[in-house]
Protein backbone atom coordinates (compact mmCIF):
# COMPACT_ATOMS: atom_id res chain seq x y z
CA UNK A 1 0.00 0.00 0.00
CA UNK A 2 1.28 3.69 -0.78
CA UNK A 3 0.18 6.53 1.16
CA UNK A 4 -2.41 8.73 0.21
CA UNK A 5 -2.09 10.75 -3.31
CA UNK A 6 -1.78 14.18 -1.47
CA UNK A 7 1.44 14.13 0.70
CA UNK A 8 2.21 17.27 3.47
CA UNK A 9 5.67 17.49 4.76
CA UNK A 10 5.97 21.09 6.38
CA UNK A 11 8.73 22.96 6.40
CA UNK A 12 9.14 23.44 10.01
CA UNK A 13 9.33 19.82 10.50
CA UNK A 14 12.47 20.07 8.30
CA UNK A 15 13.83 23.35 8.64
CA UNK A 16 13.17 23.82 12.59
CA UNK A 17 12.85 20.16 13.81
CA UNK A 18 14.89 16.72 11.81
CA UNK A 19 17.64 19.00 10.32
CA UNK A 20 18.07 21.37 13.21
CA UNK A 21 20.83 20.73 15.59
CA UNK A 22 19.54 23.20 18.20
CA UNK A 23 16.58 21.20 18.73
CA UNK A 24 16.34 19.33 21.94
CA UNK A 25 14.37 16.05 20.22
CA UNK A 26 15.71 16.69 16.91
CA UNK A 27 19.52 17.67 17.60
CA UNK A 28 20.61 13.65 16.85
CA UNK A 29 18.79 13.08 13.94
CA UNK A 30 20.15 16.80 12.56
CA UNK A 31 23.85 15.56 13.25
CA UNK A 32 22.94 11.87 11.37
CA UNK A 33 21.19 13.69 8.43
CA UNK A 34 24.23 16.34 7.86
CA UNK A 35 26.60 13.22 7.73
CA UNK A 36 24.54 12.82 4.52
CA UNK A 37 25.13 15.65 3.19
CA UNK A 38 21.61 17.80 4.25
CA UNK A 39 21.35 21.01 6.23
CA UNK A 40 19.30 23.55 7.71
CA UNK A 41 19.92 25.73 4.66
CA UNK A 42 19.36 23.83 2.52
CA UNK A 43 15.83 21.80 3.67
CA UNK A 44 14.13 21.52 0.57
CA UNK A 45 16.61 18.78 -1.04
CA UNK A 46 15.65 16.68 1.93
CA UNK A 47 11.60 17.01 0.95
CA UNK A 48 12.87 16.19 -2.65
CA UNK A 49 14.84 13.46 -1.39
CA UNK A 50 11.95 11.84 0.98
CA UNK A 51 9.46 12.58 -2.05
CA UNK A 52 11.59 10.75 -4.76
CA UNK A 53 12.68 7.79 -2.21
CA UNK A 54 9.97 6.78 0.33
CA UNK A 55 7.17 7.66 -0.70
CA UNK A 56 7.13 5.16 -3.78
CA UNK A 57 7.81 2.56 -1.05
CA UNK A 58 4.80 0.20 0.79
CA UNK A 59 4.02 1.66 4.16
CA UNK A 60 3.98 -0.12 6.80
CA UNK A 61 0.60 0.58 9.27
CA UNK A 62 1.72 1.84 12.71
CA UNK A 63 -0.23 3.03 15.83
CA UNK A 64 -3.47 4.33 15.86
CA UNK A 65 -3.70 7.47 17.84
CA UNK A 66 -6.58 9.46 18.63
CA UNK A 67 -5.33 12.13 15.84
CA UNK A 68 -5.53 9.57 13.20
CA UNK A 69 -3.87 6.49 11.83
CA UNK A 70 -0.15 6.19 11.70
CA UNK A 71 2.03 4.43 8.67
CA UNK A 72 5.85 3.81 8.33
CA UNK A 73 8.33 3.22 5.33
CA UNK A 74 11.38 1.78 6.33
CA UNK A 75 13.86 2.32 3.44
CA UNK A 76 17.27 3.76 2.23
CA UNK A 77 18.09 7.12 1.34
CA UNK A 78 20.71 9.12 -0.34
CA UNK A 79 22.05 12.36 0.90
CA UNK A 80 23.32 15.26 -1.53
CA UNK A 81 26.92 13.72 -0.79
CA UNK A 82 25.95 10.11 -2.01
CA UNK A 83 25.97 8.42 1.34
CA UNK A 84 23.23 6.09 1.52
CA UNK A 85 21.41 5.06 5.07
CA UNK A 86 18.59 3.47 6.15
CA UNK A 87 15.31 5.69 8.16
CA UNK A 88 12.45 5.12 9.45
CA UNK A 89 9.54 8.02 8.28
CA UNK A 90 6.54 8.54 10.20
CA UNK A 91 3.81 9.48 8.41
CA UNK A 92 0.03 10.15 9.78
CA UNK A 93 -3.54 10.14 8.05
CA UNK A 94 -5.37 12.52 10.53
CA UNK A 95 -9.15 11.42 11.12
CA UNK A 96 -11.44 12.52 8.56
CA UNK A 97 -8.71 13.66 5.94
CA UNK A 98 -7.03 12.05 3.05
CA UNK A 99 -3.92 13.88 3.43
CA UNK A 100 -0.71 11.60 4.54
CA UNK A 101 1.75 14.41 6.82
CA UNK A 102 5.31 13.63 7.81
CA UNK A 103 5.64 13.53 11.56
CA UNK A 104 9.36 12.63 12.05
CA UNK A 105 12.25 10.27 10.50
CA UNK A 106 14.51 7.50 12.83
CA UNK A 107 17.49 6.42 11.59
CA UNK A 108 17.63 2.49 11.32
CA UNK A 109 20.38 0.06 11.98
CA UNK A 110 22.55 -0.31 9.46
CA UNK A 111 20.56 -2.70 6.81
Amino acid sequence: MKLALTVVIAPEKRRDYVLNPSHAEGESKARFLNEMGYEQANWQVLEADLRAQHLPVDVIPGKKSIFGNKYEIVAPLIGPNGEKRWIRSIWIIRRRESVARFVTLIPEPKQ
